[in-house]
């Protein structure tokens, strides 16, 4: 099993997110079980309003949706959805991915590897 923690905001210019993302998804295709945690200014990638800024080719929040939809366990911090991200104090598109620090911790604590972007 492999975690991992994304922190960065969904689009910030740079390919951090994608690339996780990218590499979630390809893990998962290779049989792995995936855990992706949201943190910090990522969790906006968790809500319906965030979306695909213009000049982006990737739609992030839509990658994420659908990495969910295929059987990816997601979770996204709860107390960071007041806290942090443009959309602040926004819901979840999935109410059931609102999660806690013992949540991750039990997940780092079962897993093989865990990865940070």
């Amino acid at each position: 099993m492999t975690t991992i923690v994304l922190n960065h905001p969904p689009y910030d210019g740079s390919d951090v997110t994608w690339n996780a993302l990218r590499l979630a998804s390809t893990l998962f295709q290779n049989g792995e079980k995936v855990n992706l945690f949201l943190m910090n200014d990522a969790v906006d990638l968790a809500r319906e309003t965030t979306t695909m800024p213009e000049g982006y080719d990737h739609d992030l929040a839509s990658m994420v949706k659908k990495l969910y939809e295929e059987g990816i366990s997601l979770q996204a911090c709860g107390s960071c959805n007041a806290r942090c991200g443009l959309h602040k104090n926004q819901p979840y598109f999935d109410e059931s991915v609102s999660s806690t620090m013992q949540i991750l911790a039990d997940w780092i604590l079962a897993s093989d590897k865990v990865l940070t972007f």
